[in-house]
């Protein structure tokens, strides 16, 4: 897949609100990415509200098309996700971004731009901190974003604490949130899955809600057709009066058994402190050792 050219100080970076609006300001996450050398413009979603978006479908598209279109402009901050991306997406002209590829960065409901320039551009993009988690986001991760929009190495190794199934897989890393790629499906947007190693989180579902989007994965051969799995946080999820009877990383492992790829839980990436950045269209390499963990970037450019 195709890297954007990767930032150096200097750069010129925005930051948009495709989906929610921002419920405080983010000046915080304006003087890190100063700090980092870049030179950081606001769009006109950052201050906009309209119900819960941050302004109308149609300002929230013409931002993002702004930042887009313009050469300058080397990388786009979502700055925060909740719901609305899925509302514009078709009503974004990417015909700049192919003939001048730019790091898309967000995570949770920027899903939705991850897997559409995945299966339309064959653009790679980075899942982390966004401008509205970056006060509470952990040093480290602040770091892993930094070093991977410079070009710097961002490899992982970690103990997962959890009943993880040993293996080692080489593939593309891809994925998101799960609900939200669910929601792709059967649209221009859903990209492939065959062969990829798959990192998935998710926020606020009930575990029976997470049982059913597994199983939906299983039926239409995604998870069959993988190389490896990555489960980063299932976070503040809820349960019914009569409880549904397993955790997450044992619903998830129940309907993965039959396969034998490397499976590993408590990726630290999601809707956590320590969300640390991950290069999705890289290939990367997953090793799983019992609780030893250790994902790997195979064409580091340096």
């Amino acid at each position: 897949m195709i890297a954007p050219p990767y930032l150096n100080k200097g750069d010129t970076v925005a930051i948009t609100c495709p989906a929610k609006k921002l419920p405080v300001p983010i000046d915080d996450a304006v003087r890190l990415l100063e700090s980092w050398g870049l030179n950081v413009i606001l769009g006109d979603t950052v201050y906009a509200s309209w119900n819960q978006f941050a302004g109308d479908d149609e300002m929230r598209a013409s931002d993002f098309q702004r930042f887009i279109d313009d050469d300058s402009v080397k990388a786009i901050f979502a700055a925060r996700g909740g719901y609305g991306t899925i509302r514009i997406i078709d009503d974004i002209d990417f015909s700049s971004f192919q003939r001048n590829p730019k790091w898309i960065i967000g995570f949770s409901d920027i899903t939705v731009l991850h897997s559409h320039i995945h299966s339309v551009f064959n653009v790679q993009s980075i899942h982390g901190q966004m401008p509205l988690t970056i006060p509470d986001g952990t040093k480290v991760s602040l770091e892993t974003l930094r070093k991977a929009l410079f070009n710097e190495k961002v490899d992982y190794e970690f103990e997962s604490f959890a009943k993880n199934r040993s293996g080692s897989a080489t593939g593309i890393l891809t994925g998101g949130n799960l609900t939200l790629l669910l929601m792709m499906a059967g649209s221009v947007s859903e990209q492939s899955y065959k062969d990829k190693i798959l990192f998935l989180e998710d926020v606020g579902e009930y575990f029976y809600s997470i049982d059913r989007m597994i199983i939906n994965f299983k039926r239409a051969g995604i998870l069959r057709s993988l190389k490896g799995l990555i489960i980063g946080g299932f976070t503040d999820l809820k349960d019914n009066d009569i409880p549904f009877g397993q955790t997450a990383e044992e619903i998830i492992m129940s309907h993965v058994r039959e396969y034998d790829y490397p499976v590993c839980f408590n990726f630290p990436a999601g809707h956590i402190e320590d969300n640390r950045a991950l290069i999705f269209g890289r290939e990367a390499t997953l090793l799983v050792s019992g609780q030893s963990v250790s994902l790997k970037y195979t064409n580091h450019v340096s």
